[in-house]
C-alpha cells in the first residue's frame, strides 16, 4: 500500500470513528483529557506548547517533552509538536537518527524528508533562510479502531532557498502555510510518527 493511501485509509477510519461519536459528545480534542487505551482516564501534568519558531542547537537534538509522555490525545499533539522540532533540527543539521527513532518504521513520509535533509541542510549550505516548519494549529486528532490516531494540522514556513549541490541552481522557495495530515501510532507506552503527508516544498 502506499503512502498516500496508508494515510488515507487511516484518517478515513478515524473520521468513521468521528462520525459514530457525533450524536454523543463527539470525540475528545488534543489537548484536553482522554482515555488510554487501556481504558484509564489520563490527565496531563503539563498543557502542549507551541513549537518554538527558533531551530534547536545544532549539537543538541530536542528531547521529548514530558507532555508527548503516553498515549492520550493531549500527549499525540503533543509528540506532533515535538516531531516537527525533531523535523527542523534534522534540517538544520543533516541528523535524522533521532527523526527516525520517532517514527515508525514503516513511515514512508519520514524516510522521506530524512534522506532529503540528510542531503539538503543548512549545515552543509544546502538550505538558507526561514526554512523551519511551524505549527501554527493541529485539528482535531481522532483515534481509530487500530489504536492509530489520525488528524492534520496547519503548519507555515518562510522564505527560504535551496540546492542539492553547491553548484546546483538554487531554489527559491516563498513563505506559505499549508495542512500537514499525520497518522500516529502505539509504540512502547509512547506515540511515534505512523506516516506524514508533507506537502512538496
Amino acid at each position: 500500500m502506499t503512502k498516500r493511501n496508508r494515510l488515507t485509509a487511516i484518517l478515513s477510519a478515524a473520521c468513521l470513528l468521528a462520525t459514530l461519536t457525533a450524536c454523543t459528545e463527539g470525540s475528545p480534542a488534543a489537548g484536553r483529557p482522554d482515555s488510554t487505551a487501556d481504558g484509564t482516564n489520563s490527565t496531563p501534568t503539563t498543557i502542549p506548547t507551541p513549537s518554538s519558531p527558533s531551530v534547536p542547537a545544532a549539537t543538541t537534538a530536542p528531547e521529548r517533552p514530558a507532555a508527548a509522555r503516553g498515549l492520550d490525545l493531549a500527549s499525540a499533539e503533543a509528540f506532533y509538536r515535538h516531531y516537527v522540532d525533531l523535523m527542523n533540527y534534522a534540517a538544520k543539521t543533516g541528523q535524522t537518527s533521532e527523526l527516525l527513532a520517532a517514527s515508525d518504521p514503516g513511515c514512508e513520509g519520514c524516510k522521506e524528508y530524512a534522506g532529503y535533509v540528510s542531503k539538503v541542510n543548512e549545515a552543509n549550505g544546502g538550505i538558507r533562510g526561514d526554512y523551519t516548519e511551524k505549527v501554527k494549529e493541529v485539528s482535531e486528532l481522532v483515534r481509530g479502531e487500530s489504536g492509530r490516531v489520525g488528524g492534520s494540522a496547519v503548519v507555515t514556513v518562510g522564505a527560504y532557498t535551496s540546492r542539492t549541490s553547491p553548484s546546483a541552481e538554487p531554489v527559491v522557495s516563498k513563505a506559505k502555510e499549508y495542512t500537514e495530515e499525520i497518522a500516529l501510532s502505539p509504540s512502547d507506552g509512547n506515540w511515534v510518527m505512523y506516516e506524514i503527508q508533507l506537502e512538496s516544498r
